[in-house]
């Protein structure tokens, strides 16, 4: 057993501190998001008790990226691991015994060595959310973990036309919760559209459903579903292109209360310098 150990973690080899970025994926429907919390279940949580229980007596910490809220999902996540004294020798081993261990709605996809210069939040330039709805009827319950369901009628063809408003830069202090002193408002999003969703599909999905795809160098906590919840209130007809476009002043006599459902939202992607 020891000699197994050994050759996944190197067991024994000249004492450092090894840097890794790890991809995973994650169904956040039964997480309280991606951040440790006493008392609470979160991805972060999991992930530390799974390698207390693969790494035994190693020292470690992890650092996260994109960090998601409560039942936010991700299909291309990222953490930083920072490994005391030995390095992994064989990370195709390594990322097995961590997958064999893990919850079924939790999986690591990939492992790649980075250097000390090497920071998972500095490093971060592009991030890709999008969110998946579908309206008008009931879905099936087996889509509530991954696709939000309005009930109402949408004017799909005016959310279209309204996405497209966010797109540059913008002050979007009207676009996030607890609007704190020293928060950066001002943000650029390179890419605000809705298309038919052709990023999930199930038996049980309804015949159409959509995403909201938004790209961008970074978001306020909420700003993506914010935004997303000024556009179905668009679709239902409660708002208008000017309003948007007054918002993005912004107008600070304006307020939404409105915050889409965490479900549909999706982490899709995280690129690095």
């Amino acid at each position: 057993m020891y000699k197994a150990i050994s050759s996944i973690f190197g067991v024994g080899m000249k004492k450092h501190r090894y840097s890794y970025l790890l991809r995973l994926q994650y169904l956040g429907f039964r997480y309280s998001g991606w951040q440790k919390q006493p008392g609470q279940k979160t991805v972060e949580g999991m992930l530390v008790k799974t390698l207390k229980f693969i790494l035994p007596e190693r020292r470690f910490k992890i650092l996260g990226a994109g960090r998601t809220d409560a039942k936010v999902s991700a299909l291309n996540a990222a953490f930083e691991l920072f490994l005391e004294d030995n390095p992994i020798v064989n990370e195709e081993a390594f990322i097995t015994e961590f997958n064999r261990n893990l919850p079924p709605d939790i999986r690591i996809l990939e492992i790649a060595t980075v250097n000390e210069d090497f920071n998972i939040i500095h490093n971060a330039f592009m991030k890709e959310y999008v969110y998946l709805f579908s309206f008008g009827q009931k879905n099936h319950p087996f889509c509530a973990p991954m696709l939000a369901n309005i009930l109402d009628e949408l004017d799909v063809a005016l959310m279209k036309r309204a996405a497209q408003i966010f797109v540059g830069t913008h002050d979007f202090s009207l676009y996030t919760a607890r609007l704190q002193e020293k928060t950066k408002v001002i943000r650029n999003i390179n890419t605000c559209e809705i298309l038919d969703n052709n990023i999930l599909k199930a038996d049980f999905f309804p015949k159409r459903s959509y995403s909201l795809v938004i790209e961008g160098t970074g978001f306020m906590r909420y700003q993506v579903r914010m935004i997303m919840g000024v556009l179905i209130q668009v679709g239902k007809g409660e708002l208008t292109l000017s309003d948007i476009e007054r918002s993005l002043v912004p107008d600070l006599n304006m307020k939404f209360d409105y915050i889409a459902p965490a479900s549909g939202l999706l982490l899709h992607r995280l690129d690095f310098k």
